[in-house]
């Protein structure tokens, strides 16, 4: 999560008239490291003064042509995550946060994205009576079994004192997503100076590998709690229901870093990336012991922004530099080759989507190249999400992309896909545009400010993609129908809502 985002939600819930009291446990939040502040703090903000919201709204989608809104829902969404079950490829599973409520949300479809339904994620009970505590950063991984994993962070407040705890969480679903009947809390850490941040989860598919089915969750922490903060990555041996915690990164001193995304390779091997904002660099690690013992850290690549940088698409918040990492397993010749992609800056002082590969298990990286269309100078590209197709071999990267803005400022957003299918040495030009419709998160229709944006979260920090048999499957946060009614919710519009796309 961006946590460099206080002014921003100050003003962006001034702009939709808000008046929200300040919480004395910000402070504690807001000292960690000088890194900026995490961007549930608005959630924590909005519900403590308004309460949550407790029905969702409708759980069945609408097409709007080849785009589907996924979440058709009361409140906004954001920072959405998406997978599929390779032994059925038609049977995929999505999930985002919810901003006025306090679970996460789950998406399910069986006919390959043609519709979805919705589900609410457990949470356990409150630390205190009078308190709340509620799910952030979704992530979500099919094992080679079709168990289904779906991880978040909880994070507990007391009623009007801020934070009193933080932890993990990953629940599993047997049925594609439909219901999530049993989770796992794990690394509970009390007090108002730890927090953990972006999980991403992923398993081992491999067929005959000596870890198959191992379950992997990456997160970052604020300094302190028994290991130190830093990068963990957490191992479940038994389908999600243990985890043990190892610390991944630089174990002499806090934690100094945002957005852990971890891979496994064709024979076991488990990989991780993560962005040092300290040091300027995408920082990898890797376990061959089914992530019992980890190696010292390598840089992937140098990098000219440190934590974020202010999008002008994103109008009162901070686009995240983070890392997204996946394995090539296909049966090509390219198989085994890692690929790692991140946001960074250009000589034309705009932003686009980077990648680096490595052949020898992460030791030595290619030189960061583009992926996108290099003569579009005057564009951001920022929110991507990487998959390597298993069957395949093609590299997919899917981002937000200012190219077709009419403001002139590069307000208006549409959701990209890049591919290469000669393991990330090329990329198909022009890039393919997945959205149908461009988003505009400033204004609704030239009113401002929008009572259909939520100021303070809007896209937020990332984006999800899957590619499985030479299709992928964006899914992104989308402001096209911000004022559309929604029958049932406490404020009578949609705000912002999740789409995705079926792209060949």
């Amino acid at each position: 999560m961006n946590r460099r985002i206080w002014l921003s939600i100050l003003m962006g819930l001034a702009l939709i008239l808000l008046t929200l009291s300040a919480s004395p446990g910000w402070s504690a939040a807001n000292s960690q490291n000088n890194a900026p502040d995490p961007t549930w703090w608005s959630k924590y903000e909005f519900i403590l003064n308004e309460g949550s919201d407790g029905n969702a709204g409708s759980t069945t989608s609408v097409s709007f042509g080849s785009n589907v809104d996924v979440s058709n829902e009361c409140g906004p969404q954001s920072e959405t995550f998406i997978t599929l079950d390779p032994n059925k490829p038609r049977t995929l599973a999505a999930g985002s946060n919810e901003i006025f409520r306090l679970p996460m949300r789950g998406y399910y479809s069986s006919n390959g994205g043609t519709s979805w339904g919705g589900v609410d994620l457990p949470l356990p009970p409150p630390k205190s009576k009078s308190g709340i505590d509620f799910g952030s950063d979704p992530t979500l991984a099919f094992d080679s079994s079709g168990n289904l994993f779906y991880g978040y962070i909880v994070v507990f407040f007391a009623k009007g004192n801020g934070i009193n705890g933080t932890q993990m969480a990953v629940a599993r679903s047997t049925d594609g997503g439909k219901t999530y009947p049993t989770a796992t809390f794990f690394g509970f850490e009390n007090g108002t100076n730890h927090f953990n941040d972006k999980p991403m989860i992923t398993a081992d598919q491999n067929v005959g590998s000596p870890f198959q089915d191992n379950v992997y969750i990456a997160w970052d922490a604020a300094s302190g709690g028994s290991i130190g903060g830093g990068v963990r990555l957490a191992t479940s041996k038994d389908h999600g229901a243990s985890f043990s915690v190892k610390r991944i990164d630089d174990l002499s001193g806090p934690g100094q870093s945002i957005g852990a995304s971890p891979g496994v390779g064709p024979n076991g091997e488990v990989y991780a990336a993560w962005n040092d904002y300290v040091t300027n660099a995408i920082v990898f690690n890797r376990s061959f012991d089914g992530g019992n013992t980890w190696g010292t850290p390598v840089t992937v690549s140098r990098k000219n922004l440190p934590f974020d940088i202010d999008i002008p698409a994103e109008s009162f918040r901070g686009a995240l530099v983070y890392p997204s990492l996946d394995v090539d397993r296909s049966s090509g010749i390219h198989r085994g080759r890692i690929y790692c992609s991140w946001m960074d800056l250009t000589p034309a002082n705009v932003t686009d989507i980077f990648i680096s590969y490595s052949d020898d298990k992460g030791v030595t990286w290619s030189t960061a190249a583009p992926v996108t269309d290099q003569f579009l100078y005057a564009v951001d590209r920022f929110n991507h999400w990487m998959s390597v197709d298993a069957v395949t071999g093609d590299v997919n990267v899917a981002f937000y992309d200012t190219r077709n803005d009419t403001t002139g400022a590069r307000y208006q957003t549409d959701y990209y896909l890049a591919r290469s299918n000669d393991g990330g040495l090329t990329w198909g030009a022009p890039d393919l545009r997945v959205s149908n419709v461009s988003s505009n998160e400033h204004d609704c229709n030239g009113v401002f400010p929008c009572p259909g944006i939520n100021y303070g979260n809007q896209q937020g920090d990332y984006e999800g993609l899957v590619s499985y048999g030479g299709v992928s499957y964006p899914v992104w946060t989308d402001s096209r129908r911000q004022l559309a009614a929604s029958s049932g919710c406490r404020r009578p519009y949609l705000m912002e809502e999740v789409f995705t796309s079926k792209v060949r």
